[in-house]
């Protein structure tokens, strides 16, 4: 699995709105906690499950200034947080995501909508 450190190029990238940077895990790969998906599934490719590297932040939420309309203020865009985190494991829909390769690694840009299931794992890289 690859993590995000200081000397590598994943730190740079930036995921716009409500989009998820996934590395797809191979398909005999299992999670600590047994779960896996049959063959007939993998092979029509449907369904993958792959590692959440990096998260955008969200979708963005209008900003309400009713209560003063004459003050001038800035316009700061407010975020609701997606439910995926850095390090799930998730199972997803392929036919919503965008294949891409990044530093020779493979990986997938999708919406969150796309996403089915998240496996969150306390000690899922050991």
């Amino acid at each position: 699995m690859i993590e995000i450190t200081s000397d590598n190029r994943l730190r740079s990238l930036i995921v716009v709105g409500d989009r998820v940077l996934i590395k797809p895990k191979s398909p005999t790969d299992r999670t600590n906690s047994g779960l896996y998906l049959p063959p007939t599934v993998t092979e029509k490719e449907q369904v993958q499950t792959g590692y959440v590297i990096k998260v955008g932040p969200g979708y963005p939420i209008p900003s309400s200034s009713e209560d003063e309309p004459w003050k001038e203020t800035e316009e700061k865009v407010k975020y609701m947080p997606l439910q995926a985190k850095e390090g799930d494991l998730a199972i997803y829909l392929q036919r919503n995501a965008i294949d891409l390769e990044y530093d020779g690694e493979k990986y997938v840009i999708l919406p969150q909508a796309s996403i089915l299931m998240l496996d969150r794992t306390e000690n899922l890289f050991d």
